[in-house]
């Protein structure tokens, strides 16, 4: 089984090479703008520039702050790149194979429907993800390096101003963290556009956000009330990821207030600011996974017996 799903996921990323073609073409992007040696951390500019960064004054916790935010100012266009791409491949993967008549082909070898539609959902809920949050950390050692190539050209130390105070590490962790459950807490999307994907004979995308539209408009319309569209609302404003904490103090100065930037000391705690336990054990993960897993068994019923072929 394993092995079989291996397979399935290899032949996905082979046949849609805008999985890694994507994070690839932002990360280039990001690197090419790096030459600059000019990043945004937030909205100040007094904290905007690896300029300011090399010639200030800063505290060991400022100094990671800034360190930090020139680090994670390329994460939303990888964030947002994810985002697109995954809909669209689940939007289109099983509706494609249907257009093209391969699906004829891939019914030919000793692979059967469940364990094909499963490959999608790790695909789109896993994999894209893990690839993504690997070109986020690439791309960031690259800034680094191309960083360090900036401050030793103004005399700076590359170690002592940026490498020393980067938190990589729990960086890395958080990002990866955030990317993965994000995902997983949106699970029950990607099955929806998996369903949608495999039943649909044109226009996949209409037909999966028309729904989501036109079933809360009813719903008010007709019975007064709006619990579908605060459960999928919710679903995406009221994720059980986050917890507040002093870190959440440290990253708003870092991006909003220069004055109490300079007032950070020690390090940062970036784990501090995420709810581990809090996620796990959150009802709305399991209700997701469940409501995912009946659109899943849904995809699956619809490959087998309603195929266009």
């Amino acid at each position: 089984m394993i092995n079989v799903q291996m397979a399935l996921i290899r032949r996905e990323i082979w046949e849609h090479r805008a999985i890694y073609l994507t994070p690839l073409v932002i990360a280039s992007l990001v690197l090419l703008g790096s030459l600059t040696g000019s990043f945004s951390v937030g909205t100040n500019e007094e904290i905007a520039s690896l300029g300011v960064l090399i010639v200030s004054n800063l505290s060991e916790g400022a100094r990671t702050a800034a360190v930090l935010g020139i680090l994670a100012s390329a994460i939303p266009l990888f964030f947002f790149a994810m985002l697109v791409l995954g809909s669209f491949y689940a939007l289109d993967t099983l509706y494609a194979e249907r257009k093209d008549r391969s699906i004829l082909f891939w019914r030919s070898l000793p692979v059967t429907d469940t364990e094909t539609v499963i490959s999608k959902l790790i695909t789109a809920v896993l994999v894209i993800p893990l690839v993504t949050a690997a070109f986020v950390a690439v791309t960031q050692v690259g800034v680094m390096l191309i960083s360090s190539g900036l401050i030793a050209v103004q005399n700076g130390s590359p170690w002592h101003l940026l490498w020393k105070p980067a938190p990589l590490l729990d960086l890395w962790i958080v990002q990866t963290w955030f990317i993965i459950v994000f995902s997983i807490w949106m699970a029950p999307i990607a099955g929806w556009f998996l369903f949608v994907s495999g039943f649909v004979k044109r226009s996949p995308l209409l037909m999966a956000f028309l729904p989501l539209a036109v079933v809360p408009l009813m719903e008010h319309l007709l019975f007064r009330t709006d619990y579908f569209w605060e459960a999928v609302a919710k679903r995406f404003l009221s994720m059980p990821i986050f917890t507040m904490s002093e870190g959440w103090t440290e990253l708003e100065a870092m991006f909003n207030d220069p004055v109490e930037l300079q007032k950070l000391t020690g390090s940062l705690d970036l784990l501090a600011i995420f709810d581990f336990k809090g996620f796990l054990f959150s009802p709305g993960l399991y209700v997701g996974l469940l409501v995912c897993g009946i659109f899943v068994a849904a995809a699956i019923y619809v490959r087998r017996f309603r195929d266009d072929s």
